[in-house]
């Protein structure tokens, strides 16, 4: 039997760029790495989900708009925790800020935007 492929704490999982006029930014990647892409339904708009020529997802271009409105228009990456919760006071007690956070139950899946003091930004991924 196969082992299961787990993702495992401290794991680079995705990466996500947020941005105005995310349709220009989407093509001009398509063009430059040889991205396709697939509509992710934000309500009233699309972000997208930005794929490999295969169709495997390889990352995420955002629009500047509902939970994303204010984000840095930065490459960020995502990394994978055991307990979002205890790594959001980690950040906090360590002076970093939390700029979104999970919403609801934290549950695998839920996510969170922090900063470090210095201003570098990630996201954390409850898994």
């Amino acid at each position: 039997m196969a082992e299961e492929n787990k993702v495992q704490p401290g794991s680079i999982i995705s990466s996500d760029l947020t941005v105005h006029h995310a349709e220009t930014v989407r093509d001009f990647y398509k063009e430059v790495v040889g991205w396709g892409h697939s509509d992710f339904q934000m309500g009233n708009y699309a972000d997208y989900m930005m794929n490999t020529p295969d169709g495997n997802p390889a990352a995420g271009i955002c629009h500047q708009a509902g939970d994303n409105e204010g984000l840095p228009q930065l490459w960020l990456v995502y990394f994978a925790v055991a307990d979002l919760k205890q790594s959001l006071e980690a950040c906090q007690n360590r002076g970093g800020i939390v700029h979104r956070e999970p919403e609801g139950a934290i549950v695998p899946g839920s996510y969170a935007i922090i900063e470090y003091p210095a201003g570098a930004f990630c996201g954390l991924s409850q898994i």
